[in-house]
């Protein structure tokens, strides 16, 4: 019966260094995972922030040559309205005149 309750004794103690053990790498995995994970989300972040920043200047160079397209858009309207003038401010005066000396 001594026999009996080692083997028995000697078996609850393997199971508890087994549950041990497998305790010990559960929080080594967890631990692992955890490092893992930060690592990942500032890898993502890293990523992330790079993206941001490339749309960023990607989109600062379109609108500034949006802004100058615009610019050298208006410049021509001005000038042309400018030659247009030139050209027919005589009959605009004329035209003025005419109109304020009918009513």
């Amino acid at each position: 019966m001594d026999t009996v309750i080692e083997r028995i004794s000697e078996i609850e103690s393997a199971a508890a260094s087994i549950m041990n053990d497998a305790n010990e790498r559960k929080k080594a995995f967890a631990k692992d995972m955890e490092e893992q994970t930060a690592a990942f989300d500032l890898q993502l972040e890293a990523e992330t922030s790079k993206k941001i920043k490339e749309l960023q200047a990607g989109m600062e160079i379109s609108m500034n040559n949006r802004l100058k397209k615009q610019r050298s858009d208006s410049e021509k309207v001005l000038e042309a309205v400018e030659q247009r003038y030139e050209d027919h401010h005589t009959q605009y005066v004329e035209e003025l005149f005419n109109t304020m000396i009918k009513e």
